[in-house]
């Protein structure tokens, strides 16, 4: 049994400005802006939110099935998911088109300018999420407009469990749909702004809308993670890193963690101190999918953060 991860699978192009980019663009003339950066440094990572949970979740030893669509350059991700020993089974290509892509500059001050190309994600509504056999669990995340909104329908309709994960998809939802999602979903998982955003938008506090999942998790990063139940709320403490080099991608590592514990019939709270411990893992590495831990080496880690084991 395994889990199915429907969502993203991309390219993240980085590259590193060494200035900033307020010395080089004119307050007075953004209404014509045509400016180039010299980026000596530039690097290629596989990532996607689909991409990056597989990832973890298969450090963790759990059998994870991507789903998503990608274009026809996705040959070198192929061959990093194979040696990774990460399943393609519901990896569909669409010609014509490439694999998402972001492309990410950031000057000396962690500013970022990012382009962002969808390419073959728009057609996540090609594959379907209740055609896959032995699955136990799912998450829908970052995707499609339509692909997340079928697959959330069609998980809920073949009775599989799943975890509702916007993420950066929140701006293509109104109030309505997401409130559907929850309905539909056995849990959910947001980060603070994505919270912020989807009490504006639903006009309901977290623990109304916690009524509606068994679980709602809030992630703020250095301070934590908020367990939302329907009668109350759990603070998760953060699991410390033994230093910072990178925090993209610790949001799909602690939801990497947290599916594991799902998979194990852990209770809601010990799988999210999991997903706190993937996450101060992955913050040590530059990259979505470049730390490489075991099994035994996570559950150290957890011991040494909470004082107990799993």
């Amino acid at each position: 049994m395994s889990a199915l991860l429907c969502g993203s699978m991309a390219y993240d192009t980085i590259m590193a400005f060494h200035d900033r980019f307020k010395n080089h663009i004119l307050p007075d003339k953004v209404h014509m802006l045509n400016i180039s950066f010299l980026v000596p440094e530039l690097r290629r990572e596989y990532g996607g939110c689909a991409g990056n949970i597989a990832y973890n979740l298969n450090l963790l030893g759990e059998t994870a099935m991507p789903m998503a669509t990608v274009g026809e350059d996705f040959g070198p991700y192929a061959a990093w998911m194979d040696r990774c020993g990460i399943s393609r089974r519901y990896i569909k290509v669409v010609e014509r088109t490439y694999t998402a892509q972001a492309f990410i500059t950031t000057d000396q001050d962690d500013n970022q300018i990012t382009a962002f190309h969808p390419g073959a994600m728009s057609f996540s509504h090609y594959n379907r999420a209740d055609e896959v056999e032995g699955i136990r669990i799912a998450i829908v995340s970052p995707d499609g407009r339509e692909g997340m909104i079928e697959h959330a329908r069609q998980l809920a309709s073949a009775n599989i469990p799943f975890v509702f994960d916007p993420g950066q998809g929140m701006p293509m939802f109104d109030g309505a749909d997401l409130l559907s999602f929850l309905d539909l979903a056995t849990w959910a998982t947001f980060n603070d702004y994505e919270a912020a955003l989807l009490r504006d938008r639903t006009g309901k506090s977290l623990y109304q809308l916690a009524e509606r999942v068994e679980g709602l998790v809030v992630t703020r990063g250095g301070q934590g993670s908020s367990l939302y139940l329907r009668d109350r709320c759990i603070e998760i403490p953060v699991a410390p890193a033994r230093t910072i080099a990178d925090p993209t991608g610790c949001g799909d590592a602690f939801r990497a963690g947290f599916l594991y514990g799902l998979l194990g019939g852990l209770d809601l709270e010990n799988a999210a101190r999991i997903g706190a411990v993937m996450g101060a893992i992955k913050v040590e590495h530059k990259g979505t999918q470049n730390h490489n831990v075991t099994l035994d080496e996570i559950r150290d880690r957890f011991r040494e953060a909470f004082g107990y084991g799993f």
